[in-house]
């Protein structure tokens, strides 16, 4: 049986320090791992906070994404859409790109409807193929997170080719330090897997 919140913190304090730092991690000894380990802490890890605090679109709170939904209110980082999906371009990205899944309507991941769980495979197939086709790309990460926000959004991140430091779980982390990739080589990357989608899916790029 999974420990309760106060077992789980019971177990990491007793694995920290006289500060509740815990050693670092195997990770720190990774070729890909993008920082020195010479001078790194772990932060303490604070005790439960429960109930935890509602995510935006639950509990009340706004679904900003929802607000975005009808085309005539979508942003401009939306690159695809069909009748019950949409995907978005990362603006600012230190990868070749990273793109965004959405659906319409208000799902995450363990509410989504086997239609839509059907689709949601298919899709994400489709996207990591169009992405791995890009030039000078060499693979594609997918990743969900979902605890900022209760609207589903799956990642994917384009690998770029010959930087094997950039593999793996610390890809999201060097697509935060790396420079912004240039907004004509985003907006060729975005429009060309767009385009790939509309062609296997339906649905019209933007």
């Amino acid at each position: 049986m999974t420990a309760t919140p106060d077992q789980f913190y019971a177990r990491v304090r007793a694995a920290a320090d006289d500060e509740g730092r815990l050693p670092l991690s195997r990770m720190t000894a990774w070729d890909v791992f993008p920082f020195e380990p010479d001078g790194l802490r772990v932060v303490p890890l604070r005790p439960p906070v429960l109930p935890e605090p509602a995510r935006r679109g639950e509990g009340g709170n706004e679904c900003d994404v929802c607000s975005r939904a009808d085309a005539r209110n979508s942003d401009d980082a939306e690159i695809w859409r069909n009748e019950r999906w949409r995907l978005l371009v990362w603006p600012e990205s230190g990868a070749p790109l990273v793109l965004m899944l959405r659906p319409l309507a208000h799902h995450d991941l363990a509410d989504l409807p086997d239609d839509l769980a059907a689709e949601l495979g298919q899709l994400t197939v489709s996207v990591a193929r169009a992405v791995e086709a890009l030039p000078h790309v060499s693979r594609c990460h997918v990743s969900r997170w979902g605890d900022g926000g209760a609207h589903l959004h799956v990642f994917f991140f384009a690998r770029p080719e010959g930087f094997p430091q950039l593999r793996g779980t610390c890809l999201a982390i060097w697509d935060d330090l790396l420079p912004a990739t240039a907004s004509e080589v985003l907006s060729a990357n975005a429009g060309a897997v767009a385009r790939a989608l509309a062609g296997w899916h339906g649905g019209s790029p933007r």
